[in-house]
């Protein structure tokens, strides 16, 4: 069960070029290594994003 806390916090940070806490870099789609939050966090960007 994925945590949508954390769903939220991480595809916020990918859609607005945020850091990555873990790497002090942009965070990427590709740094969600675990493939339950990888699935959600893309979920999450395509019901936020307009037009898709």
């Amino acid at each position: 069960m994925v945590n949508q806390v954390v769903v939220r916090i991480a595809a916020e940070r990918i859609m607005n070029g945020g850091l990555n806490p873990k790497t002090n870099e942009v965070y990427l789609l590709d740094d969600i290594t675990n493939p339950d939050y990888r699935v959600a966090v893309e979920d999450y960007i395509l019901n936020a994003t307009e037009g898709i």
